[in-house]
């Protein structure tokens, strides 16, 4: 019965409520959208029987990482509920962890429009907001007070702006963030690090070991309560990569998040014709499939028995997770393949996963992190 309403409602979206909603602005449809689900999520009867429909629960997918429970591996990626409304439904729509943000120090508006745009062929989203969100404290007040039923993560980014011209004052912007956050009282479950942004007019960056190694000091020099993950870029070597990854391993981190969004308009995922309607801009969806998963796979046979791997980029059914979490991510993030596909792929993915998962002899889904046989 319940596939069968699953079934129905992606034949819905597809049919009906997709074609209406890609008539229209994307960011106005994203803040309609992020507004409605802020109000169904006081709802209770209408939770209640979305939960019916969406959650998913079988200790098959149960997993405790860095002291936090994981009901399921599937997670809203930062760059979705920038301003936090969605915390009460996100657990109604079948989602195991979310992450709130990426969230600065002070506010910031966004970039100049478009800021968001579809590649519909290309199945990807031009993404161009440069970390807009309330800032800080405006955010943390708008969550005093709330229960969260799924572990929620808070992403942290420097404020884009262009007075921040040095590496010392990007520093301090973001430590004062990540102290109005310890200060807090609302029960985030983790941090994250959002160091890989490439859509910023900040005249600094943390890819190099050098500047990466003096934000981790900085960030961990108070031991943080929860634990933090680092948000990577797509766009460097494997060289590059492993560099960074070696300064973070030093750290008290919990983990890397693989990745952020792709810049490359050349590349073969993107069609030419729809990438040059956007001359600014980064990429999300099916474009950063294949280097997600190859850095994925890298930092699993190199630090898997240090850090913690959430696979994001591309992801659009079960099996496009299954393939990241056997390449190494113990914990997978989206949000084009919810944009394309319907918010019950989230359960989709979670019924998708067991049968996989029973397919391959596994009894959790822990023993399957990594088990893919790569050169």
């Amino acid at each position: 019965m319940r596939e069968f309403v699953l079934k129905i409602s992606r034949y819905l979206y597809h049919q009906a409520a997709k074609p209406l909603f890609f008539l229209f602005d994307p960011e106005s449809v994203h803040n309609s959208i992020t507004s409605l689900g802020e109000f169904i999520g006081y709802i209770k009867p209408v939770t209640w029987l979305m939960k019916k429909v969406s959650l998913t629960d079988d200790p098959m997918l149960t997993q405790t990482i860095g002291g936090i429970r994981f009901e399921n591996p599937i997670g809203l990626a930062a760059g979705f509920d920038y301003e936090a409304k969605l915390t009460q439904v996100l657990p109604a729509v079948g989602f195991g962890f979310s992450t709130i943000g990426t969230i600065t120090n002070q506010s910031y508006g966004g970039n100049p429009k478009p800021r968001l745009g579809r590649l519909i062929k290309s199945r990807s989203l031009l993404v161009n907001k440069g970390f807009k969100n309330l800032g800080i404290r405006k955010t943390l007040n708008k969550l005093e007070g709330k229960h969260f039923a799924i572990p929620i993560g808070l992403s942290i980014g420097v404020t884009n702006t262009p007075s921040l011209a040095n590496q010392e004052d990007a520093l301090k912007d973001i430590i004062e963030t990540f102290e109005v956050a310890k200060n807090s009282t609302v029960p985030f479950s983790y941090y994250e690090m959002n160091i890989s942004c490439p859509n910023l007019r900040v005249g600094v960056d943390f890819y190099s070991p050098e500047h990466l190694e003096e934000l981790l000091i900085a960030v961990t020099k108070d031991k943080l309560s929860k634990p933090l993950f680092v948000k990577m870029p797509i766009d460097k070597s494997d060289e590059e990569a492993l560099g960074m990854l070696e300064v973070i391993a030093r750290h008290p981190v919990q983990g890397a998040i693989f990745s952020n969004l792709h810049k490359n308009k050349k590349d073969p995922a993107l069609h030419p014709s729809e990438a040059e309607l956007f001359p600014r801009g980064s990429f999300s969806g099916k474009p950063a499939e294949k280097r997600s998963n190859e850095l994925i796979s890298l930092a699993y046979k190199t630090y898997g028995g240090r850090l913690t791997i959430i696979g994001c980029g591309g992801v659009f059914s079960a099996e496009d997770a299954y393939k990241k979490i056997k390449l190494g991510a113990s914990l997978i993030q989206l949000i084009t393949g919810m944009i394309f596909e319907g918010p019950q792929l989230i359960a989709e993915i979670n019924l998708g996963l067991i049968k996989l998962l029973k397919q391959d002899g596994f009894d959790n889904i822990s023993q399957a992190v990594g088990s893919m046989k790569t050169n």
